[in-house]
């Protein structure tokens, strides 16, 4: 009985005297480094037990309000820099947009991209990928008069296939993400192509395809040993483009559906300016815009607040940055949370709540905040943010311009609250039914 005691308090001492070497070690490298504060890592893992399974966001938010607005995790034996709030998102990724402009590790994805992709890529291939989305995409009709008939075409399609279902419960994700995907495919593959879904479901695992499609700007350049318009980056970059155009539009439209269905007297408002600016015997026109400042807000609460990205894309820092104090070595992965930035009391009144106030003037007109980030901000702001919010305003205002929507169940604040599945907020599933007006 002596000896199990002896041997218990030697374990414990030992676990002690570890406990506290390791506490000095690591504040001793946090001092000689200079690092963003944060909590002691455990060898090997890091500080990955400092991060609650499912509650990703969460668990970051938390740190923030131990650590402050820049603290240091290490996942294994790297440090990862977490930049919170908006004033200091904005001076890392708009005031020294150079030096945090470079695309950080993502495990999960590099497995697939392998540095490619205009999502990916860095330095001189990034910079040629970067133009050559932005060309293509202008060539290929965005911010033409061609795109918006192409999507009011499609949100008048959207509207035709809900008329069927006459006014029965339905779960509207499978139509919503159908019409926003027809779009992106108008766009990249022009108008030739079957848009059914076993059709749409393949097309991207065709390379020959895609090799045609693209296969002019490809072959100016097969024989320079220097370029960047490969087979590889070609491809990625569609994914990604792929990806931005039809999740990210498809998610925040879900989300915007489920919002109205819980505040009534929003989608009233709506449906006012709509009735006053549109009316009901024309299509509504990306011009229309300007002389709907209610609606405007609305959009831009929804992406606010349904907070599509929380955690933003890992970026990194292109040399040694002196940063608030703090040094960041180069090549350091650095996360600029936007859920902190969405959530930032400092420049929403009401953070946690939905309230289209946040975006807009004491007399009604819309109001801009730069603290809307849902496409990020910088040099890695999203190529797809045009597309995205001309998508976002006329499928929106065709659907109410023809459908009350409404629903049986009433839904409650925590469970329009953005569920943090994987990276991506993706609204809880909910059934709805249109009401013909």
């Amino acid at each position: 009985m002596f000896l199990m005691d002896t041997i218990g308090v030697g374990t414990l001492l030992l676990l002690v005297i570890t406990s506290i070497f390791m506490y000095l070690t690591w504040n001793q490298m946090y001092r000689k480094r200079n690092l963003p504060p944060g909590p002691t890592p455990l060898p090997l893992i890091g500080n990955l037990l400092h991060i609650k399974f499912g509650e990703m966001a969460g668990s970051l938010m938390k740190l923030r309000d131990q650590y402050g607005p820049i603290y240091t995790l290490f996942f294994g034996m790297r440090p990862m820099v977490f930049i919170c709030g908006y004033q200091a998102v904005k001076e890392a990724l708009v005031d020294n947009a150079e030096e945090f402009g470079s695309r950080g590790r993502f495990p999960s994805m590099d497995k697939f991209t392998q540095g490619y992709g205009i999502g990916s890529a860095n330095g001189e291939r990034w910079k040629q990928m970067r133009q050559f989305s932005f060309k293509t995409l202008r060539d290929f009709g965005l911010g033409k008069k061609t795109t918006e008939l192409k999507i009011q075409e499609e949100a008048q399609n959207l509207v035709n296939e809900i008329k069927i279902i006459n006014g029965l419960p339905i779960d509207p994700s499978k139509l919503v993400m159908d019409a926003v995907s027809r779009v992106f495919c108008f766009i990249i593959f022009g108008n030739q192509f079957d848009y059914e879904n076993e059709r749409f479901t393949k097309i991207f695992s065709f390379a020959e395809e895609v090799f045609r499609l693209m296969g002019t700007p490809w072959a100016q350049e097969k024989h320079n040993p220097n370029t960047e318009f490969t087979m590889r980056n070609l491809l990625i970059s569609v994914h990604n483009l792929l990806l931005g155009a039809t999740d990210t539009v498809g998610t925040t439209l879900r989300h915007a559906l489920l919002i109205l269905l819980t505040y009534p007297e929003v989608q009233a408002k709506l449906h006012e300016e709509i009735d006053q600016v549109i009316g009901r015997n024309r299509l509504p026109l990306l011009s229309d815009r300007s002389q709907m400042p209610y609606t405007e807000a609305v959009i831009n609460e929804v992406q606010r607040f349904a907070d599509i990205s929380p955690l933003n894309g890992t970026h990194s820092v292109t040399k040694d940055v002196q940063f608030r104090g703090y040094t960041i070595p180069k090549g350091t992965d650095v996360f600029p949370l936007l859920c902190t930035v969405h959530r930032d009391p400092s420049q929403f009144s009401t953070p946690y709540q939905f309230n289209p106030n946040h975006f807009l003037d004491e007399n009604g007109g819309f109001k801009k905040n730069d603290a809307m980030m849902a496409f990020s901000a910088g040099k890695r702001r999203c190529p797809g943010e045009g597309l995205a919010l001309i998508e976002l305003f006329l499928f929106l205002t065709i659907i109410l311009q023809n459908f009350t929507l409404t629903s049986k169940k009433k839904f409650t604040d925590d469970e329009i609250a953005p569920k943090l599945t994987g990276f991506i907020n993706h609204p809880i599933s909910f059934q709805l039914s249109f009401v013909a007006r």
